[in-house]
C-alpha cells in the first residue's frame, strides 16, 4: 500500500506567493528581505492553522537562498526548530544560546524558530532576554505563539510583531477547490463552502476535513455526503423551518425539530443556527451587505428569495427570541421544551404583531347573534361631540336582553391613552381624586337619609371601623384611631393629635371611615374635624422619667420601693 501523506503536509506552502490569505504579511517580509530591513527576533501570532510556522520555514530559506543552491534544499544546518512546550526550562534556553555563538558553516544565517513560545516559564523567558536583545549578526529568532497575552512584555518590546489572521471562508474554499482540482476530485461549491465554515478560520483544520470527507465519499463530493459525515445541519433544514414559521405551522415545525434530534443533533446548536439564519436573511435585505452573506451562489439565490418573504420587524424579533433562548439554554432544566417554546413563539410572531397593530378593540356581531341579540350599527360621534361636559350628566344605560326583538347597539371600545401604573405616584393622586369626587357626588344627593344618633352610638361605630381595619390587617391606621377618643358636636365628629403625621394618615383614609360611620349611623350629613394638640405629643412621647412618673399616679408605693432597694431610673 503506497504512503499517504495528508493534505496539509503534502501541500503546504514553499513560498510566500502559495500562503492563503496573510498578503499583508507576506508581502511585508518580502519587501523587508529585498531592501535588508529585516529584525533579527520576529514574533508570528495568531489563531491555530493560519501559516505562522510556514512562514517562519519560508523566510529562513529565503534569507539563506543565493541562487546557487538546488531547489529542493531545506539548509536543515542552518534551520533551527524549538518547541517550548517540551522544552521550556532554563537549561534549554542556555543550551540554545550556547549554540548561538558559533556561526553557520553554510549560508548567511542561522534561524531559531521558538514555537509555542510562551510555554516558556518564567525563568526561561529571563535568561532568554539578553540574547533576544542583541543576538549576532548571523543569528535571527523567530517566535510563534497562539496567545501573545502569556508573553511577559519585556520580550514583546525586544521583537517586531506580526497579526496572523484567521483564514476567511472564501479564502479557504478558493484553497480547497485548488487541491479538489490537483487531487481529481469533483467537488460542489456549496460543499467546499461548508468544509471552510467548519474549519473556523483554520486552513489546516480545512485540510484535515478535507481529506476525511474525500475518504467517505469518494472522488464525488457532494453537499449531502459532507454534512452527513460533518455531522452539520444543512442550510435545507433552516429554510424549512423558517418557511413554517411564517406560514404559522407550529406542529409542523415541532414535528421537524424532533426529526432533527432524532438524527442526533442537539437543540442548542440548532437553535443557534436558527438564529444565525435570520441574520443571513436580514443582511439580504440591502443590497449593501449582500457581500456579508458567506455562502455559495446557489444557495445565495435561496436567501435572497426567502428574504423577502420576511418582514424586517420579523427578522428582528426572531433573532432576539433565538438569542434569548440561546443564552438561556445551559441553564435551563428542560432543555427541549425551552427551544420548543421558543419555536411556538417564533411561529405566532405575525398574530402578535396585527394584535398589537390593532387601534381598535371591536366586539365582532355574531357575538350578539348567538346570544339572540340583534345588533343594530352605531355611528361615530361628531368632533364636537367629542368633547366631555364640565359637569357629568346622568343617562340611561344601554341594556341588552336575550330576546330577538329587542335591539343592542354594537360597542367599541377604544383604547385609553394616557393610563397610569397603579404603583406610580399620579395613580395615588388620580385615585385621591375620584374618591373626593365620589364623596361631593354623595353630599350632592337631596334624598340621602340624616337619622338622628347619639354620642355613644357615634364612638361605638368609631371603635367597630377600628376592629374591623384591624381584621384586615391594617394595625398602623387601628392604632392611630384609638389615640383620642372621638367628641360629637351636631354631626361633626372631632379627634385631637399629638402631631400632624396623624393628621395627615387620617384624613388620607377619611372616605372609608365616614362612609362606614355613615352607613352605620344612616346618616350622611356627619363630618370629620381632625386638629393637632403639641401637649398631647408631649403626653404620648414618654422618657424613662415620665413612664415612672405614670406609674406613681397609679400606685404610690412604687416610690417606697424604689427607695427601698436603691433603684435607679
Amino acid at each position: 500500500m503506497e504512503h499517504f501523506v495528508v493534505s496539509a503536509r503534502k501541500y503546504r506552502p514553499q513560498t510566500f506567493k502559495d500562503v492563503v490569505g496573510q498578503q499583508a504579511i507576506t508581502n511585508t517580509l518580502l519587501n523587508a528581505i529585498e531592501n535588508n530591513h529585516l529584525a533579527q527576533a520576529l514574533l508570528f501570532t495568531g489563531p491555530r492553522g493560519v501559516g505562522k510556522t510556514t512562514c517562519a520555514r519560508i523566510l529562513a530559506k529565503m534569507i539563506n537562498s543565493d541562487g546557487t543552491e538546488k531547489p529542493d534544499e531545506d539548509f536543515a544546518f542552518n534551520i533551527f526548530e524549538l518547541d517550548a512546550a517540551s522544552n521550556n526550562s532554563v537549561d534549554d534556553i542556555r543550551s540554545l544560546t550556547d549554540q548561538v555563538r558559533i556561526p553557520p558553516q553554510v549560508g548567511k544565517y542561522k534561524v531559531y524558530i521558538i514555537d509555542e513560545v510562551h510555554m516558556l516559564s518564567q525563568a526561561a523567558f529571563n535568561a532568554f532576554l539578553k540574547t533576544l536583545e542583541e543576538p549576532p549578526k548571523h543569528c535571527i529568532f523567530i517566535l510563534a505563539t497562539t496567545e501573545k497575552h502569556k508573553i511577559i512584555p519585556t520580550i514583546l518590546s525586544r521583537c517586531q510583531i506580526f497579526d496572523f489572521k484567521r483564514i476567511t471562508v472564501k479564502d479557504a474554499k478558493g484553497y480547497l477547490k485548488y487541491i479538489a482540482k490537483e487531487q481529481g476530485v469533483e467537488a460542489e461549491d456549496d460543499a467546499l463552502h461548508i468544509i471552510a465554515q467548519k474549519a473556523d478560520g483554520a486552513m489546516r483544520d480545512a485540510l484535515s476535513i478535507f481529506d476525511r470527507v474525500v475518504s467517505f465519499s469518494g472522488k464525488n463530493l457532494t453537499r449531502q455526503a459532507v454534512t452527513e459525515n460533518l455531522n452539520v445541519l444543512d442550510y435545507e433544514t433552516y429554510f424549512t423551518s423558517t418557511d413554517f414559521i411564517l406560514e404559522n405551522k407550529i406542529p409542523e415545525l415541532l414535528v421537524q425539530f424532533n426529526t432533527t434530534l432524532s438524527k442526533g443533533f442537539d437543540g442548542h446548536h440548532y437553535i443557534a443556527g436558527l438564529a444565525s439564519h435570520f441574520r443571513d436573511l436580514m443582511v439580504c435585505k440591502h443590497e449593501q451587505t449582500i457581500e456579508l452573506l458567506e455562502v455559495g451562489e446557489q444557495t445565495k439565490a435561496k436567501y435572497l428569495a426567502q428574504s423577502k418573504k420576511a418582514s424586517q420587524s420579523f427578522l428582528l424579533k426572531g433573532i432576539e427570541l433565538a438569542n434569548d433562548c440561546d443564552l438561556k439554554y445551559k441553564t435551563s432544566k428542560n432543555q427541549r421544551l425551552l427551544v420548543e417554546l421558543t419555536l411556538m413563539q417564533l411561529a405566532s410572531i405575525t398574530f402578535d404583531g396585527e394584535k398589537k397593530n390593532s387601534k381598535n378593540y371591536i366586539i365582532p356581531a355574531s357575538y350578539f347573534v348567538k346570544k339572540g341579540i340583534t345588533p343594530i350599527p352605531v355611528q361615530r360621534p361628531k368632533a364636537e361631540e367629542k368633547s366631555i361636559p364640565k359637569k357629568a350628566e346622568t343617562a340611561p344605560k344601554p341594556v341588552a336582553t336575550n330576546t330577538n326583538t329587542e335591539k343592542a347597539p354594537s360597542i367599541l371600545l377604544n383604547k385609553q391613552k394616557n393610563r397610569a401604573s397603579g404603583l406610580s405616584l399620579k395613580s395615588i393622586r388620580l385615585k385621591k381624586e375620584h374618591q373626593i369626587k365620589q364623596m361631593d357626588v354623595v353630599l350632592d344627593e337631596e334624598d340621602l337619609p340624616s337619622d338622628a344618633f347619639t354620642e355613644e352610638a357615634a364612638i361605638e361605630a368609631w371603635y367597630a371601623f377600628v376592629k374591623k381595619i384591624e381584621a384586615e390587617g391594617q394595625y398602623n391606621l387601628a392604632s392611630i384611631l384609638s389615640i383620642d377618643k372621638p367628641k360629637i358636636s351636631g354631626t361633626t365628629i372631632h379627634v385631637e393629635y399629638p402631631n400632624a403625621t396623624n393628621k395627615v394618615e387620617i384624613e388620607r383614609q377619611q372616605y372609608p371611615l365616614l362612609g362606614f360611620i355613615r352607613k352605620q349611623l344612616n346618616n350622611y350629613d356627619i363630618n370629620l374635624s381632625v386638629t393637632v394638640n403639641e401637649q398631647l405629643e408631649k403626653k404620648y412621647a414618654y422618657t424613662n422619667q415620665d413612664k415612672f412618673e405614670k406609674l406613681m399616679e397609679k400606685n404610690a408605693n412604687i416610690e417606697l420601693l424604689r427607695k427601698t432597694f436603691d433603684l435607679d431610673v
